[in-house]
């Protein structure tokens, strides 16, 4: 994306909120739309430097924070003020002119967006509730049936320190009586270093047959290879293309795992989607649980046989309506769906959050998938 293009984005991002709270005939008093035009061009000024800052090279915690919660505002007040237009046309039609007409349209604006903002943000800072899902292969064996798959995903370490958060997604998960705990990548933005008090709890995670996890795309900015070495030393299985093998009551079931998408493209020596290397080995006859970040990533899974494949990167959208951006890109948003004859493909709306601390529309998720063997069920 060019300069050009991107600041025309964030002219337009921070020029229609600005346009209805501040001119769009309100009327204001000349000091508080003075005051209110400095605030807009200060955050719209301020922006880029505090993104650059928190996200470039540099890595400021303080400043990311600043920067995400400002996009995550400024999204929401634009999302409202160009759904405001409607209000707008329904207030001229009833006779109600100007300035009390925009005077209404901004006090919606700003009582909407102050509501889905704080919700918005309990919903992103709480344990996520869990989420349970009946999945029936037909591949699976008698004496796996009921097998207990616990998926966390887009843990999103970052800048707001969620040591405390992440211990109690720890406990939660722990609760579930799994057999195998899957992540799906993700897992921080940020260095090990950085990161390490927050990822620690993972370490406690209880699995009676494997744990297991796969990089996703942010792990391709801050180290892949150092957090791949990390999990492994907290006691999870790397999946970096390869596959394990876990048996009960005399049935196995293959557990594989490949690289994120963008791994080929990042320069970390040795990564890149590999189902056949994933595979190697394993017996074709035995049904394939497949961890991959991307929904986008299950035409592979399709080409090689695999039973159901597990994702996130789509976070639900994570803050409404920015879904409609995401199914530019992926094929699933969340949830269960079938691809081709034999896979079907697990969607997880996320664990954490990326950037702006705010889940609008879009609960983050701890999933439980009871696995079931026998004929499969209608898509």
């Amino acid at each position: 994306m060019s300069g050009l293009t991107v600041a025309a984005v964030l002219v337009l991002l921070f020029g229609v909120p600005w346009w209805t709270l501040v001119r769009g005939g309100n009327d204001w008093p000349g000091p508080v739309a003075v005051a209110a035009t400095v605030v807009f061009a200060a955050a719209l000024a301020g922006f880029p430097v505090l993104m650059a800052a928190g996200h470039g090279r540099r890595r400021s915690d303080p400043a990311a924070r600043v920067a995400d919660t400002l996009l995550g505002v400024v999204w929401v007040l634009f999302t409202w003020s160009v759904l405001s237009l409607a209000l707008r046309a329904v207030l001229a039609l009833a006779g109600v002119a100007d300035p009390a007409r925009a005077r209404i349209v901004s006090a919606a604006v700003l009582a909407v967006s102050a509501v889905l903002l704080v919700t918005g943000y309990a919903a992103a800072m709480r344990v996520p509730r869990v989420r349970t899902v009946d999945v029936t292969l037909p591949r699976l064996g008698a004496g796996l049936d009921g097998l207990r798959v616990v998926l966390i995903t887009d843990t999103h370490y970052g800048p707001l320190d969620r040591a405390r958060w992440s211990a109690g997604v720890v406990e939660a998960m722990n609760e579930l009586d799994a057999d195998v705990v899957a992540h799906t990548g993700d897992i921080a933005d940020g260095e090990v270093a950085q990161r390490r008090e927050q990822a620690a709890p993972l370490r406690d995670v209880r699995a009676r047959l494997a744990k297991v996890y796969v990089t996703g795309n942010h792990e391709y900015f801050s180290g892949a290879q150092r957090w791949v070495e990390h999990m492994a030393a907290l006691g999870w299985e790397a999946l970096h293309n390869r596959h394990v093998v876990v048996e009960r009551g005399g049935s196995r079931l293959v557990v594989a795992g490949v690289d994120d998408r963008t791994a080929a493209g990042s320069g970390v020596p040795g990564h890149h989607t590999d189902h056949v290397a994933a595979l190697r080995g394993a017996d074709p006859e035995l049904p394939v649980l497949l961890l991959a970040h991307q929904p986008q990533q299950v035409d592979g899974a399709v080409a090689h046989g695999v039973d159901l494949q597990l994702s996130g990167h789509t976070h639900g959208g994570q803050i409404w309506p920015f879904h409609y951006l995401v199914r530019l890109d992926q094929p699933v948003l969340a949830g269960l769906s079938r691809h081709g004859a034999r896979t079907q493909l697990y969607t997880s709306r996320g664990t954490g959050f990326w950037g702006p601390p705010f889940r609008v529309f879009a609960p983050s998720e701890i999933t439980l998938l009871r696995l079931h063997a026998g004929a499969a069920s209608a898509a």
